[in-house]
């Protein structure tokens, strides 16, 4: 069983089993294997039950015993993924992760993410042995193999990774942290093209110590996470290993609990990514990569793996994941530490907002309104000029057309439009048509006409706008509706959810800086109340919530988790129901990262059967010339896919061509 650092707890699901005796674990296996058919159930109980040193012990004594491999016959009693799981278990780690790389650069094409995974997460020991048990178990020179099968930045670094030379020493020099710093910001944001070499050296090589204040510093330097400025600047599996690294250096076991929510999140499980970090993690972190887990995913790891896997296959990795949390009904310490963390990074980030959609150069009003004339004029309509014009001009561009359109032709371009146009084509372009205020005081007009009420939508809009955004919803909504938002909310809603909308819709929301006194009051405030007060909870949220200014917010939630141990997300969850919870969880979400809120909403618009063309129109349309560029990175970090790829996959014709413009990249 591998040993904790001296003095750290030992942090495995699985254990040395008491009472061990390796022969008559040997004499067992082979009654479950022998005659015809074997015992399955018998064979995962056993060889989950024990650690890997006990594994091995069990073999050798397999091969007194039988003169058998013990390896060889499992493999040919059992089939398939539990298979492939118990043979893993089987094999000492250095020689699993030997087999993982062998297979993942073997044959046609290379498994790029295997290499990532496995070589940016171990230590200089683990290296040290992996490098060993590869050449003692295929006669061959790893560095060499992998040099033959990868190339450019990205072989580069993973030699570098291969030399398992990190620096462990736990003291830090200031001056060198400041150093690393610059040399990293002028090799990546300062200079044209991107100095590779100076990220491979840094982050190949620093410890781990050294680089998490780097990290810290680099972001205050620059305003902007060492994430932000390796998506911008490199690219590829290179770009993906050195996110990797950076991830392993802030916190190896979420890096696995983000790993193993992707093997197992929508359609399809990838087991492969699942069986190797349940064997390779199960005697280090994996009681972390659980609490971590919960934390990110609101969910349990058992929970996830028991929904998502069957039989045989699944008992095993239960056994390995060592208990379910949400049965528990503990939030742990550790997973608090990593929420207090996130809102943290939150609270001192300064990134950057960038939209996708920019001024034209070398506008000419005259020449589109005439182009777009033309486009609609006699029989058939020309929508891919329609398109070409209106996706390619800013907001404030489409408003100089529409003036100059009237003005030559005596006509209403948005009427002519809607004429011609029909669809979710249609709906987008004249969306785009319309200057922002008035297109979201159209989309809250229509939430709440008719029969039923769009309470998502409120939400989405009320939670997200900024003071100034919602004042001029205010002025546009009572220019087009001759009447208030306030008095068209109090009419369509009831209760809190009332008061939420009518309280955001105001655009009062204070825009001064943190005051962590006045923070730690409120957060004492919405943690204080009696539970089972329901009534009483959801009115000091709301008067915190929709009341604070988003600096002040993120330092009133991190001490929330400060002082309850909980994230302020997952209470609201536990304590509250229905609007009232949508739209706390939405202000909460957008606080803490508004483009990853709308990264998430237009994933769930393009999840499963059906597309849910409104809201994907509606966000492609108002964060277009805001941050749809933070969207879209968002989208490909959270769901390994990117937001092009999502739309190209869920509609079609000329609304996708328009949506793939208005994307602006493929990421």
């Amino acid at each position: 069983m591998a040993k904790p650092a001296q003095g750290a707890k030992y942090r495995g699901s699985i254990h040395d089993f008491t009472d061990f005796d390796a022969s008559q674990d040997a004499e067992a296996l082979y009654s479950a294997m022998k005659g015809f058919g074997s015992d399955k159930e018998a064979i995962l109980e056993l060889i989950t039950s024990r650690s890997n040193r006990q594994r091995q012990e069990i073999c050798q004594h397999y091969k007194s015993l039988y003169g058998k491999d013990l390896i060889a016959d499992l493999k040919y009693e059992l089939t398939g993924k539990f298979e492939r799981l118990i043979v893993g278990l089987m094999r000492p780690l250095a020689y699993c992760d030997a087999k993982e790389i062998k297979d993942a650069i073997s044959g046609i094409g290379t498994d790029e993410k295997c290499l990532i995974e496995i070589l940016a997460s171990r230590t200089n020991e683990q290296i040290h042995q992996l490098v060993a048990a590869y050449e003692d178990a295929y006669e061959r020179d790893l560095e060499t193999d992998i040099i033959d099968d990868t190339s450019g930045h990205f072989q580069k670094m993973l030699v570098v990774l291969l030399q398992g030379t990190r620096e462990e020493d736990d003291v830090v020099s200031e001056d060198l942290v400041q150093q690393d710093v610059q040399e990293l910001y002028e090799a990546g944001e300062l200079k044209w093209g991107t100095d590779e070499a100076q990220f491979i050296y840094i982050l190949g090589n620093r410890s781990k110590q050294h680089l998490r204040l780097v990290f810290d510093e680099y972001l205050k330097t620059t305003g902007k996470p060492i994430e932000a400025s390796i998506r911008g600047e490199l690219s590829g599996d290179f770009e993906k290993l050195m996110l990797a690294v950076v991830k392993c250096i802030r916190s190896t076991p979420e890096y696995f609990a983000e790993r193993l929510f992707k093997a197992m999140k929508g359609l399809g499980t990838r087991d492969n990514t699942l069986i190797r970090i349940m064997v390779s993690r199960s005697e280090l972190d994996m009681l972390d990569i659980r609490e971590i887990f919960r934390t990110k995913y609101e969910k349990s790891l058992y929970s996830m793996i028991k929904n998502d896997t069957s039989g045989e296959y699944k008992k095993a990795l239960l056994k390995l994941c060592g208990g379910d949390d949400d049965a528990a009904g503990q939030f742990f310490p550790e997973a608090a530490q990593v929420a207090y963390q996130m809102w943290e990074l939150s609270a001192v980030a300064r990134v950057e907002l960038k939209g996708t959609v920019h001024p034209a150069n070398d506008f000419n009003p005259d020449a589109d309104a005439k182009a777009l004339r033309k486009a609609m004029k006699g029989i058939g309509t020309d929508e891919d000029t329609i398109i070409d014009i209106v996706t390619h001009r800013s907001n404030a561009q489409r408003q100089q057309i529409r003036q100059t359109f009237k003005s030559h032709f005596g006509r209403d371009l948005m009427a002519d439009l809607k004429s011609e146009l029909s669809g979710d084509l249609a709906r987008l372009v004249l969306g785009l048509m319309l200057p922002p205020a008035h297109y979201d005081a159209k989309q809250l007009k229509k939430a709440m006409e008719g029969a039923g009420t769009d309470e998502k939508a409120l939400i989405e809009i009320l939670a997200t706008r900024t003071n100034r955004e919602i004042r001029a919803i205010n002025e546009a909504y009572k220019e087009d509706y001759h009447k208030s938002l306030e008095d068209a909310l109090s009419s369509d809603t009831s209760g809190h959810f009332k008061r939420i909308l009518v309280s955001l819709a105001t655009g009062n929301r204070e825009e001064g800086g943190e005051d962590r006194d006045r923070a730690q009051e409120d957060a004492k405030e919405i943690s204080d109340t009696p539970s089972g007060d329901k009534t009483s909870l959801e009115t000091r949220f709301m008067t915190i919530l929709c009341t604070r200014s988003y600096s002040h917010l993120r330092r009133v939630f991190q001490e929330f988790v400060r002082m309850t141990n909980y994230d302020v997300e997952h209470t609201i969850k536990k304590e509250m129901s229905g609007d009232v919870r949508d739209a706390f969880v939405a202000i909460v979400q957008s606080v803490k990262n508004k483009p990853l809120f709308f990264a998430d909403k237009l994933y769930k618009s393009m999840k499963g059967a059906g597309t849910d063309e409104k809201t994907l129109t509606r966000i492609m349309v108002s964060r277009s010339e805001i941050d749809l560029l933070n969207i879209r990175r968002e989208f490909i970090e959270k769901y390994d896919k990117s937001l092009h790829q999502a739309i190209e996959g869920e509609t079609s014709g000329d609304f996708l061509k328009a949506l793939l413009v208005l994307c602006g990249g493929k990421d």
